[in-house]
């Protein structure tokens, strides 16, 4: 799946998207081929679990005063845990995993322990989950649990991985057409094996290991270290994806576990189909924003029509693509800003009034809405760089650059806006010289509870089809849907709806029953003020919840 999305807490992978179903027999064939596969679940690495487990139960976490450059509140502590690189080799090379920990507010006598957050990616960081403990939306779940948020392996302090100089990564303006010539796929192709080759270079033997299996066994490890018997887990995105590998690998280790916005971890999904079904729901909330664009024409001036409102965009893309705004934003930051109307309903209303304002003249909004800022270059890299290790590490991907070609000329016909990014965002697994993973067949095995799934009916980054899978796959889950909505990231959001069933779950254990429906949020209404002018993305309301 491609890291697309805003950064927050839930789905961090602002670079592109990605999943669907199969075009073609080549692609369908390599990706069922066993000669590719490496796999890295045998009973060594689950002797490793056990032994890494019980050595960090011992050791606990010394949690103290947070780094500065973690930009925490004073309230908020760190530590870290150590894992094995390798679980292979459990008393082989170690690596640590930065955590961070606010108590719980209430009586000691109510304390229900350890919540443990992961907002997705592959790439994000979760260490500032503990803040959101002092926002009122969660101030039940807060009140008797520890939020306790950390940086996976790979990502931020915790052994990061690189992939491509910060600077280079970040350098601006990029061209990013939806329909590219031949001599563009030719240069995609190129960065591609060049991006694959970096990262090897840069990261070294520590890359392989930087998979949703190894993911899964280091929170069996970080439950260890914080005490915890049983584990309570709220991950979002990609995070349901190697919460689910958890909830199969540890049935008995699982106290509670909330799925928000859920990737369909079908072993043939994971992760060129899901990233083929990825770029055709982008497009259907693009076709949501437009249509909305569209009813506030008074407001944008964009356009009384769907295809009024695309003849705008398209215009300011062929500006950009012979003079970039203020030098920093082209086509390719104008896709990196507009990918995000489908994640989050809080970004239409600045979106249509920066192309609107570009339009008439004025490119100030439009370079605070999309340009990248020099000092998330590290990070930026970072996250991309972890989510291409997971992702090409975990599965099988089609080798041929003619099956990329092919299967997705087709699905650009039906879904142009993101389909081509996304493939530039996943072609190094082409190329990737690692081998990979089996991907774990998700399922409900004996001693594991009810769990809570999250799912919003018109999720572009993880499709709704995703939620229904994992729901099947699992029996005695509950599958709560917000209804006629897209928002990527539900807990924590505006609706209060949802917010009441996670909150009764996390409190008492009890689900709504094996399904429930929530109405949608309300529909966004343009803001009387302009868009900032200055200052990299609109405040989103909300705090996990919002990618």
């Amino acid at each position: 799946m491609a890291a697309a999305g805003p950064p927050a807490p839930t789905a961090v992978a602002a670079a592109a998207p990605a999943w669907s179903a199969s075009f073609g027999s080549t692609a369908s064939a390599v990706l069922t081929s066993p000669a590719l596969a490496v796999p890295r679940g045998g009973a060594a690495e689950a002797r490793g679990v056990i032994v890494a487990a019980r050595e960090a139960g011992v050791r606990g976490i010394a949690f103290g005063r947070c780094p500065s450059s973690e930009e925490l509140s004073s309230d908020v502590r760190c530590g870290t845990v150590s894992v094995p690189l390798d679980y292979a080799r459990p008393h082989g090379k170690h690596i640590r995993l930065t955590v961070s920990r606010v108590r719980a507010s209430g009586p000691k006598a109510r304390r229900q322990g350890a919540l443990v957050y992961n907002p997705g990616g592959p790439g994000a960081s979760g260490m500032t989950f503990p803040e959101y403990a002092a926002e009122d939306g969660f101030g039940k779940t807060a009140a008797v649990y520890d939020f306790v948020g950390y940086a996976p392996r790979g990502v931020g302090g915790s052994a990061p991985v690189s992939c491509r100089r910060p600077e280079a990564f970040a350098k601006t303006p990029t061209s990013s057409p939806q329909h590219p010539s031949a001599a563009f796929k030719r240069a995609m192709v190129a960065r591609a094996r060049a991006y694959a080759r970096g990262c090897v270079r840069r990261t070294g033997a520590a890359l392989r290991h930087i998979t949703t299996l190894n993911n899964a066994r280091d929170l069996d490890v970080l439950r260890a270290a914080l005490g915890e018997k049983r584990l309570t887990f709220v991950g979002a995105s990609y995070g349901t994806y190697y919460g689910a590998v958890y909830a199969t690998l540890f049935p008995r280790h699982v106290r509670r576990m909330v799925f928000d916005s859920v990737v369909n971890p079908g072993p043939a999904q994971i992760w060129y189909r899901n990233n083929l079904d990825q770029s055709l729901a982008f497009e259907r909330r693009w076709a949501d924003w437009r249509r909305w664009t569209a009813r506030h024409h008074a407001v944008y001036h964009l356009g009384t029509t769907p295809a009024r409102v695309l003849a705008a965009y398209r215009k300011a893309a062929h500006r950009l693509a012979r003079k970039p705004a203020g030098g920093r934003v082209g086509t390719g930051e104008l896709q990196d800003a507009f990918v995000r109307v489908g994640y989050n309903d809080a970004y239409w209303d600045p979106s249509a009034r920066a192309l609107a304002a570009y339009l008439r003249g004025n490119p100030r909004p439009l370079i605070a809405l999309a340009a990248s800022e020099s000092g998330d270059a590290v990070a930026d890299e970072n996250g991309a760089a972890v989510y291409t290790a997971v992702e090409c590490n975990d599965a099988p991907w089609p080798r041929r650059w003619a099956s990329w070609n092919r299967e997705n000329t087709a699905l650009a016909r039906r879904a142009p806006f993101e389909t081509w990014d996304n493939v530039a965002m996943n072609l190094p697994c082409a190329y990737w010289p690692l081998g990979h993973d089996t991907p774990m067949d998700v399922t409900a095995r004996p001693g594991l509870p009810p769990v809570l799934l999250l799912a919003a009916e018109r999720d572009a980054a993880t499709p709704y089809a995703g939620a229904k899978e994992l729901w099947r796959r699992l029996p005695g889950a509950s599958l709560v849907t917000e209804r006629k909505a897209g928002t990527h990231g539900l807990w924590g959001g505006p609706n209060a709806c949802v917010n009441r069933k996670v909150d009764t779950y996390l409190l008492t254990g009890k689900t709504p029953g094996r399904t429930a429906s929530c109405a949608p949020r309300p529909a966004p209404e343009p803001r009387p003020a302009p868009v900032p002018e200055s200052g990299k993305q609109p405040a989103l309301p909300g705090g996990p919840g919002a990618p």
